[in-house]
């Protein structure tokens, strides 16, 4: 196996499991949080479940992002990738890996806090959506670059 091919298929590894590791902390942490609130505020499990699911979409980022380059891979057609391109494969994935990783451990945390508010009685889920939105905007920033870069191959 070249280089490159070596190169891409870390690159698409990365991006897939980095996010998805991402993800299972951030909604574990939102999670928790949920099961806290039940306690006090059962009837709030709704919004509690919508807040800890949020961490989730990080980890489609990378699932996106995997699916794109593993078909661009495979659309070389037994062409040997050259070390330039696996290059640009594994710096997608670390984009997109990295971004979601901890972007998606920041909006648990974010989304935690917000669930906890809800438990104490305070209206905040609107707010709560909101905010934990600007750590994801991170992550979508990361796959456009890497979609971006599908153009360099």
């Amino acid at each position: 196996m070249d280089i490159g091919t070596i190169l891409a298929l870390t690159g698409i590894g990365l991006m897939i499991g980095l996010s998805g590791a991402g993800s299972a902390i951030g909604t574990a942490i939102g999670g928790s949080s949920v099961v806290g609130m039940l306690k006090k505020k059962p009837e709030a499990f709704g919004n509690g479940m919508v807040l800890a699911a949020l961490p989730a979409t990080q980890g489609l980022y990378g699932f996106v992002g995997f699916i794109m380059y593993n078909n661009q891979i495979g659309a070389v057609g037994g062409e040997e990738l050259t070390a330039f391109q696996g290059g640009i494969v594994l710096a997608a994935g670390l984009a997109i890996g990295i971004a979601a990783l901890i972007s998606a451990i920041q909006q648990g945390k974010v989304c935690a806090n917000g669930i906890s508010a809800i438990g104490s009685g305070h209206d905040v889920f609107g707010n709560t959506l909101i905010l934990a939105a600007f750590p994801e905007f991170y992550a979508i920033l990361a796959l456009v670059a890497a979609i971006l870069m599908l153009n360099l191959l």
